[in-house]
């Protein structure tokens, strides 16, 4: 029986790069692969694209209330393996077909994408590809963040400033003023404290108290 495998990382940490090289190993092997990226995803349109700039024209840009099984079945049916870009995206029932189509006709599905968003949450089709993968895996190749260290977080900057409101998706290139960068997790926390963001806002007051305490 076949499974369904998701890789996550964060931002630059090589995750298109790996999708388009698995895509020529199985090709190389004749194998026909079904490359799929949801439409949300609007960088490079109906393309995936690296960081290195390498691209690949996806064969399903899935929109967020279209059903595999319902408007693909004839395009995946006959497919050796499919391949899903930007996987945090998926919404509930796609993961859900994605997992059945390994199961019922023994199709492996391996899914790239993004853990948690700028706000240190998980993305709703992330939390599906937990719960329903059979194999889950973080990428070895991580990206840095400005101190040296593994970033593990996505980290939005909008006019250069880092920000922790907004909306959860903001595609990065679709608005010239909205950036991600990878940051590790003292970073990113130190960055929450200098705004008074949640967690570290309440460890901040209760260490004034206390500072006022023993004065």
């Amino acid at each position: 029986m076949a499974y369904l495998t998701s890789f996550f990382s964060s931002m630059g940490g090589g995750k298109t790069t790996l999708l388009l090289q698995v895509c020529y190993n199985y090709e190389q092997n004749n194998q026909k692969v079904i490359l799929i990226k949801p439409e949300i995803d609007t960088k490079a349109n109906d393309k995936v694209l690296s960081r290195l700039k390498l691209e690949r024209k996806v064969d399903i840009l899935l929109k967020a209330n279209e059903s595999l099984l319902e408007n693909y079945f004839e395009t995946i049916k006959d497919s050796d393996v499919i391949v899903v870009d930007e996987g945090q995206f998926l919404k509930k029932n796609q993961v859900l077909e994605l997992w059945a189509i390994t199961k019922e006709w023994n199709i492996p599905v391996i899914t790239y994408g993004l853990k948690t968003n700028f706000k240190g949450e998980l993305f709703l089709g992330t939390q599906e590809l937990i719960a329903k993968a059979d194999h889950i895996s973080d990428l070895p190749l991580m990206p840095i963040c400005r101190c040296g260290k593994k970033g593990c977080y996505n980290a939005r900057k909008v006019n250069g400033s880092f920000t922790f409101e907004g909306e959860e998706v903001v595609i990065d290139g679709a608005l010239d003023n909205v950036e991600y960068v990878s940051l590790c997790g003292e970073c990113y926390y130190a960055e929450m404290r200098k705004q008074n963001i949640g967690i570290a806002s309440t460890i901040a007051k209760k260490k004034m108290r206390t500072r006022k305490i023993n004065e």
